[in-house]
């Protein structure tokens, strides 16, 4: 079968192959047939190794498809199911899960070391356990979450994980209340959602900030209330805050200058929410002075901070609702041969949300 694979950490481009098994298919196992994936950049942050994955690796997590096969013990799924991939599946047993916080269960973690691709020359490892730049993929069956019939795949693939990630940050995590500030750093898919989120949660100001301007045009059809390129941020501030600062600042980029930039924007009891994914030797700095004498909240959020079963399901009745736009968000769609021209279109800022069709 066909797939996208990354030879080696740090090489820019992938190399579409029609030698790749899908493997690992047996008890407590689901065997997808993938109809579409989007490209998150959490792929592109595993591909250059910002984001810890062992290699060869078919990137990809965002997904949804088919059931095409079971295997003994699977329960509530059945062959032609249809099905988005959830990339962080919740055991239901280890103490994150018992505590209710099922979005820190580290099953799905676990499951990356283990490769479910094999070539004539090797083991192949799908990214975070999944790995959907393919067109066949076996999962635990917790990856595999059913997807009601008038939800479209490019659609469900979207709500697998930028959708959830950055709606989840606004409703679950931060709880914007109504009325409020808020400032939104990073614009891409996740970003977008996250503007949507604090729309849904009734922000009164929105401000999405974000150096490509097609992205900051995109912001307001998404419902930002303004949109400025980072060094418009200070103005925007003063005007809108009376240089107090926001009261929410989201964080969607995963690096320590643009966390150190929404931390001086959130105001004194303000709630800052790291929501990018960062690498591992980026360390985010703040005085123990400041941090006692602002009391500002600082609340990482995980996969949108949240049960994620119930964050697919609520995304998917506000989706039918018409309180947020889904469809808006896939900005190009392609082909897999053509995964490296949306790898550009994601690294310059072109493509808000790319659909991969399989």
């Amino acid at each position: 079968m066909r797939a996208a694979v990354l030879h080696e950490i740090g090489q820019d481009k992938l190399e579409v192959l029609d030698d790749v098994e899908a493997v690992g298919f047996g008890p407590g196992k689901v065997k997808l047939r993938v109809r579409a994936t989007g490209l998150c950049h959490s792929d592109v942050s595993a591909m250059s190794g910002v984001l810890p994955q062992p290699a060869p690796f078919i990137p990809g997590h965002e997904g949804a498809g088919e059931v095409i096969d079971i295997g003994d013990g699977v329960t509530g799924l059945s062959a032609g199911d249809r099905v988005l991939v959830c990339w962080l599946p919740a055991c239901g047993t280890c103490p994150a899960c018992r505590r209710g916080q099922t979005q820190l269960c580290l099953a799905g973690f676990m499951n990356a070391g283990t490769p479910n691709f094999k070539r004539p020359g090797g083991d192949v490892f799908g990214f975070a356990g999944t790995g959907t730049f393919t067109e066949e993929v076996v999962v635990d069956t917790g990856c595999a979450v059913p997807i009601p019939d008038d939800v479209p795949f490019e659609i469900a693939a979207l709500i697998g994980c930028g959708v959830t990630t950055g709606l989840g940050a606004a409703i679950n995590t931060a709880q914007v209340e109504a009325g409020s500030s808020v400032a939104v750093i990073g614009c891409g898919g996740v970003g977008i959602s996250t503007i949507q989120g604090a729309r849904v949660q009734g922000a009164a100001q929105i401000v999405a900030v974000d150096p490509v301007e097609s992205r900051r045009e995109a912001a307001l059809r998404f419902g930002a209330t303004e949109a400025v390129a980072p060094d418009g941020l200070a103005d925007a501030k003063r005007r809108i805050t009376a240089g107090e600062g926001f009261d929410y600042v989201f964080e969607v980029v995963g690096k320590s200058v643009t966390a150190r930039t929404a931390y001086e924007n959130t105001r004194r009891g303000g709630t800052l929410c790291i929501v990018g994914a960062g690498a591992m030797d980026d360390n985010f700095q703040v005085n123990m002075f400041e941090l006692f004498f602002d009391e500002k909240r600082i609340l990482p959020s995980m996969y949108g901070g949240g049960d994620v079963l119930r964050s697919y399901e609520r995304a998917i009745a506000l989706w039918r609702a018409g309180r947020i736009d889904l469809e808006s968000m896939i900005t190009h769609r392609v082909q897999l041969a053509e995964i490296n021209d949306a790898l550009d279109q994601m690294r310059t800022g072109e493509a808000l949300r790319t659909c991969i069709e399989l």
